[in-house]
């Protein structure tokens, strides 16, 4: 039979699909270096940081400080994903913000969808009180997250590309007390850590009542526009509000003389302002009415607030946490209409001010014993009697790979033990094990078959 050859089709792709096959074979070719062992040294991308075991003390420091505060409080723990739908942020947040504009991690995946590295997670919660059916439970329901976020962001001190969150949110209830207990659970988080702060806290009332005011904001704008940045000139036709939001030094001169929102608020906004304020009153919590705080989301309804450390007046750029009301965001993405309220808090910012302040931190916790050993028939009993103290609840240290007693007794005095176990073949063969006194410096032999019930008796357990 005549061989037929066979004709190989011409597919025409595309440009993105070609765009795609480029940016992968360039990930290839970048992969294939670091297979074949390049030279250069691998280097951490800007704006992100390792957390290394000497930095460990402070975030656990935040993490028990939270598990302790959100039980006082009745939160319960949710864990939303790092990665959600592109259009989840810019419908909550704002699509004329700088955070959806400029900053957010956005990327088109394999299967084509346009998906985001969370940037906040606010609206993270209220999609997962929707999707998961939440309004059924008693309300309100209040949950709480600890985890990273991501914003492209100009990397500064205490700002990273990557950087962790603590936040409550509380859904389905609009009473005032809500908004006061989220600003209370706040300033107690960080007064407890030993840092002395002072509550920032605004209304920017509802749609209605901003209407009038978005009105006399421009037109107080438009008076010195020359003078504004370039940011500010553009969010004058999009987004007024973010106007008294800009951190540039000419345009917070400028804001200081713009209208008060307060002036325009409506009664029921009013009303509600007056109440969250009684009630802050009534636990004596300091706080600074802040006109013109606007906070730099679009969700933001009535109450809003930051809590800056003491002394720290410099236009909010130390803000340690924020948050406020967004009583339309759960209807907004697709829910029922539902009031809801939150704070998140910045953990590397609150890091470095327990830093600055010096603030005593709860060091590693110490382990009691230390086990020593000599030769390799000791070292698998060793191993053994190691397992058999941890699994009696005591607090034992090793270092198996060390073969002498000399560098094996260093470590033991750099953990601080109170005791250390020294098994050797002599003590093998005798059924017994040395006792050593690490501080005293005197040692004794026991029996190796009671030594847990001397070390509990001796560590008084």
């Amino acid at each position: 039979m005549p061989k037929v050859k066979s004709k190989e089709k011409k597919v025409k792709k595309p440009g993105k699909e070609k765009e795609i096959i480029k940016k992968e074979r360039v990930i290839d070719s970048e992969s294939d270096k670091i297979a074949k062992g390049s030279k250069k040294t691998p280097q951490i991308l800007r704006g992100f940081k390792d957390i290394l075991p000497g930095e460990q003390k402070y975030w656990d420091l935040l993490r028990k400080k939270i598990e302790q505060i959100t039980l006082d409080y009745s939160f319960e723990r949710i864990d939303p994903p790092l990665l959600e739908e592109t259009g989840l942020f810019s419908r909550s947040i704002g699509k004329e913000t700088d955070i959806v504009g400029k900053e957010m991690f956005s990327f088109i995946d394999k299967g084509e969808e346009n998906i985001s590295l969370r940037p906040e997670a606010t609206a993270q919660i209220a999609r997962a009180y929707i999707s998961h059916g939440m309004f059924n439970l008693p309300q309100p329901v209040k949950l709480y997250y600890v985890g990273p976020m991501f914003r492209y962001d100009r990397p500064q001190s205490g700002r990273y590309r990557q950087f962790n969150q603590f936040g409550c949110e509380v859904f389905g209830d609009m009473h005032p007390v809500i908004d006061a207990q989220i600003v209370i659970l706040t300033y107690n988080f960080l007064k407890e850590l030993g840092i002395p702060t002072t509550v920032q806290i605004n209304s920017i009332g509802c749609n209605n009542c901003r209407k009038e005011y978005k009105v006399q904001l421009v037109n107080y704008y438009k008076t010195q526009k020359q003078d504004l940045c370039e940011d500010c000139k553009e969010r004058l036709g999009k987004n007024p509000l973010r106007l008294l939001d800009c951190k540039e030094e000419k345009c917070v001169a400028i804001k200081e003389d713009a209208p008060q929102i307060i002036d325009f608020l409506c009664d029921e906004c009013k009303n509600h302002f007056v109440k969250v304020l009684e009630f802050l009153d009534e636990l004596e919590i300091p706080y600074n009415l802040n006109a013109h705080l606007v906070r730099g989301l679009d969700y933001y309804t009535k109450t809003v607030f930051e809590v800056w450390a003491e002394n720290e007046e410099k236009k909010g750029q130390n803000a340690l946490g924020g948050g406020g009301r967004y009583d339309g965001m759960v209807e907004m993405l697709g829910g029922r209409a539902t009031p809801a309220v939150g704070v998140s808090l910045g953990l590397e910012r609150i890091i470095l001010k327990i830093k600055e302040l010096n603030l005593p931190v709860p060091e590693k916790e110490k382990r009691d014993l230390f086990v020593g050993q000599l030769g390799e028939a000791s070292k698998r009993k060793t191993l053994k009697l190691y397992e058999t103290l941890r699994a009696e609840g005591l607090k034992v240290a090793e270092c198996f790979a060390k073969d002498g007693l000399k560098s094996q007794l260093e470590i033991a005095n750099k953990l601080g033990v109170k005791y250390t176990l020294i098994l050797g073949q002599k003590e093998m063969s005798e059924g017994t094990i040395i006792l050593r006194d690490m501080e005293a410096g005197v040692q004794e032999t026991i029996n190796y078959n009671k030594v847990i019930k001397e070390v509990k008796k001796r560590l008084e357990m």
